[in-house]
């Protein structure tokens, strides 16, 4: 057992009430915003790159708490040595500030790092690049850990011949890998959950990528977030209609108020989606 924030976990139950267990079954779709944290600020870009800043981490996510969010995604993108100090204590403050799930990703490359996040007060990890490195970090983690907890982030884009490409560290680095098969792969070794995102659209505005989506959701049998260019309310309906997504992961469109998370379960409910 390990501490985790104030409570001792065991690796099979939850800390914080009905995390995750059951998402797969539940018809009920979730709404997440994402903060991505850049030495202790979020901040928002396009393409994952031209970043602008957001605002305070842990005030938002309780802002986004209090408004009906069902989980918050932070992922850390400096994260060096002291970015993860950084973020090790934008955890302790969240965990505190925060009644709903979060998440934190972004540079964790060992057992001993989802450790210290995990202890911090975070309910879940992602891991993305140090899992296409490593394959057995899923496995390790989930069997330490438990699988409700480990997430596995696949970001994908479309190389120079058009067919979609696994790209890791930060989008950089195209890795060769299907995101299909890396998805159904990352189910096997242990993971609860995955987290989809389109490098492609990242950003755009233009809408979730349905095509990228649908693949992977037809193949799964864990919760997949859709994630990258969410940019109206419609974007949404489709994610969940034609993506299949369990999840709907937006970080623009909440950020700087264009919608806020009441509308969009207002909109979905009037469009006969149960959500949260």
């Amino acid at each position: 057992a390990a501490i985790v924030g104030k409570a001792i976990y065991t690796g099979t139950l939850p800390l914080r009430e009905a995390i995750i267990e059951g998402e797969k079954k539940m018809s009920a779709k979730r709404i997440i915003p994402c903060l991505d944290v850049f030495n202790g600020r979020v901040v928002k870009g396009v393409n994952f790159a031209d970043l602008r800043d957001a605002g305070d981490p842990v005030e938002l996510a309780k802002f986004y708490s209090e408004q009906g969010a069902d989980e918050v995604v932070f992922l850390d993108i400096s994260a060096t040595h002291e970015g993860r100090d950084t973020m090790i204590e934008v955890v302790r403050r969240t965990a505190e500030a925060v009644t709903v799930p979060f998440a934190v990703g972004g540079g964790i490359r060992t057992i001993e790092d989802i450790e210290r996040i995990l202890e911090a007060g975070a309910d879940k990890v992602s891991i993305n690049s140090a899992a296409v490195r490593d394959k057995t970090l899923i496995k390790r983690a989930a069997e330490k850990f438990g699988s409700e907890r480990i997430i596995v982030a696949v970001d994908a884009a479309k190389n120079d011949e058009g067919k979609y490409e696994v790209v890791i560290s930060g989008g950089r680095v195209y890795t060769g890998l299907d995101p299909v098969d890396w998805a159904v792969e990352s189910e096997k070794l242990g993971a609860g959950e995955i987290l989809l995102t389109s490098k492609d659209t990242d950003g755009m505005k233009s809408g979730y990528d349905i095509t990228l989506t649908k693949s992977v959701t037809d193949r799964v049998n864990i919760p997949v977030t859709l994630s990258g260019g969410c940019g109206s309310l419609e974007h949404f309906y489709e994610g969940f209609t034609e993506g299949g997504g369990s999840a709907a992961l937006a970080a623009t469109l909440f950020h700087f108020g264009e919608l806020t998370i009441p509308q969009v379960k207002t909109y979905l409910r009037s469009r006969g989606i149960e959500v949260k």
